[in-house]
């Protein structure tokens, strides 16, 4: 379980291909000693088990990840090559402050970005979600676009559009979109049950 709260930014230091999976190293400025192997973090929003890890010189570590073929289909993940940025968080420790809202690391399906557009010191991003989720998006909800929690400003019959704020801007991957981009979308977990109930309720 996440936040949506982005607490690292990682680069992507090998990418290795192998039989139905890819292994992923990254670099980031997490401690070593307080990641332990088969911990969770979300990579852009996707949780992915650590398998290694090792300190590196001058402080920070590298992680390695591997995504299997289904999250390589599903996710931007498939896409990343030597030297990409991803946000990275660790899972939710009971007594964590919720400073986000409830993120689970699990895709539902990646959106395009259609406008990328500065507003004041902020900045506003027009997205386009697959069909299958649209029914799951509100304004004023919560989305993890790419892993970062953020609230629907607007949603209209072409998508729907979010105000990024300067930290956020600063100190995730989403100051490096462009339109036409692809991001990892989780719908807002409240928002898929209650979708779930209604769709079991209007078949009885």
């Amino acid at each position: 379980m996440f936040t949506g709260i982005v607490t690292a930014l990682g680069k992507v230091a090998a990418v290795e291909r192998r039989a139905g999976l890819v292994s992923l190293t990254v670099e980031s400025a997490y401690d070593p000693e307080r990641v332990e192997i088969g911990a969770s973090i979300a990579h852009d929003g996707c949780c992915l088990t650590v398998v290694e890890t090792a300190p590196r010189a001058g402080g920070g570590m590298t992680h390695v990840v591997e995504v299997a073929a289904e999250s390589l289909a599903l996710t931007t993940l498939g896409a990343l090559k030597l030297g990409d940025k991803v946000n990275l968080e660790r899972s939710l420790r009971v007594g964590d402050e919720l400073g986000g809202h409830l993120v689970q690391g699990h895709v539902d399906g990646l959106g395009e970005v259609l406008s990328v557009v500065q507003d004041g010191e902020g900045w506003r991003l027009r997205i386009k979600p697959p069909a299958e989720i649209n029914n799951l998006i509100a304004a004023k909800g919560s989305i993890a676009v790419a892993g970062v929690s953020l609230t629907v400003n607007e949603v209209d019959a072409e998508g729907f559009g979010v105000l990024i704020i300067p930290h956020t801007w600063s100190v995730t991957t989403l100051c490096g979109l462009k339109k036409g981009d692809r991001v990892n979308l989780e719908a807002d977990m409240m928002a898929r049950y209650a979708a779930r109930l209604v769709e079991a309720r209007s078949n009885t």
